[in-house]
């Protein structure tokens, strides 16, 4: 099978990849469609030690698996965990000691013909979402996931830094709290698709500082750090939601100082992802900017790093 490879830092399409079999357990997923995120462009400068088949955002049909799930289109959560360790049996599974990770750790992604998940993981997509917007169920959850981890009250001031794909999506879900939000970024032309939805955003010169109760950081770069966490109230709340390849700088006295709360946020809630997408309260089409097959990967990539660009969509099967 066509498959986008990692190795050495370096992509490559190839076409000599098997297709996976599934083990006890597990489904196999013929995939239709696939989402760059930045996550994998920090694979690529070196975020992670890799090698094998990127890609983690997806929407596919099941081909191999149990009669509830065959033939039914499904987006899939990507940490396959053990179901044994101490995280496991706390119900922390995307903690679990032994996971693998789709297109991360030690499992092959999506950016490819087929892929393989334990079925657990997999969640059928409703027929009201279009494929396209299902191809967001992944970050639209790790975006829900701040709310699983903070209680949020209408009276708070939050700041989301960063407009771009995660940005704007975490902006989006924090609106649906009825905070009193602020959404900051570099570019006019993407704080334009929030303003669009009532949501109030600026520059970064619209951040006054110690005023906020709650900021998070989705820029994964030192400036950006820097301005959610100036922003902060005494004992107010950063969220990190940004993967960094490099190391990170910052006051760590001042964080004890101001007794600041530091949490890191990834995976999320997939079912009410898929609810919230389905009810239409965020809105994902305006990011989507480039559609490519398969077959034009490498190029699809390229496009995905230029400065600037929001979502590029990989059509693995671009006639479901």
């Amino acid at each position: 099978m066509k498959a986008i490879w990692l190795e050495n830092n370096q992509l490559q399409l190839r076409t000599d990849v098997p297709i996976p079999e599934a083990p006890p357990g597990e489904a196999l997923v013929r995939v239709v469609r696939a989402g760059i995120c930045n996550t994998d462009l920090e694979l690529i400068r070196g975020y992670y030690p890799y090698t094998g088949i990127l890609g983690h955002e997806f929407v596919g049909i099941v081909e191999q698996g149990s009669s509830g799930l065959l033939g039914k289109r499904v987006v899939g959560e990507i940490n396959a965990a053990c179901g044994q360790c101490r995280f496991c049996k706390s119900q922390q599974p995307t903690h679990c000691e032994n996971r693998t990770v789709l297109g991360i750790v030690n499992r092959n992604g999506a950016f490819a013909e087929y892929l393989t998940l334990p079925e657990q993981n997999l969640h059928p997509v409703p027929d009201s979402v279009p494929t396209d917007v299902a191809t967001f169920t992944e970050p639209v959850a790790a975006a829900l996931e701040i709310q699983q981890q903070v209680s949020i009250r209408p009276e708070d001031r939050v700041l989301v830094v960063g407009d771009g794909k995660l940005g704007q999506l975490v902006a989006q879900t924090l609106a649906l709290t009825g905070c009193d939000l602020l959404a900051v970024g570099r570019h006019e032309h993407k704080l334009a698709n929030l303003a669009a939805r009532g949501i109030k955003t600026g520059l970064a010169d619209a951040v006054t500082d110690r005023a906020f109760d709650l900021s998070v950081e989705c820029t994964g770069n030192q400036e950006g750090f820097a301005i959610a966490r100036r922003a902060l109230r005494p004992r107010g709340t950063l969220v990190l939601k940004s993967t960094y390849a490099g190391h990170l700088t910052f006051d760590a006295s001042s964080l004890v100082v101001d007794e600041i709360t530091l949490i890191g946020s990834r995976c999320g809630p997939f079912a009410a992802a898929l609810e919230v997408l389905a009810a239409g309260k965020v809105d994902v089409e305006p990011l989507i900017q480039a559609r490519y097959p398969l077959s034009e990967g490498l190029t699809a990539f390229a496009r995905a790093q230029e400065r600037g660009v929001l979502k590029v969509l990989l059509e693995i099967d671009a006639k479901s």
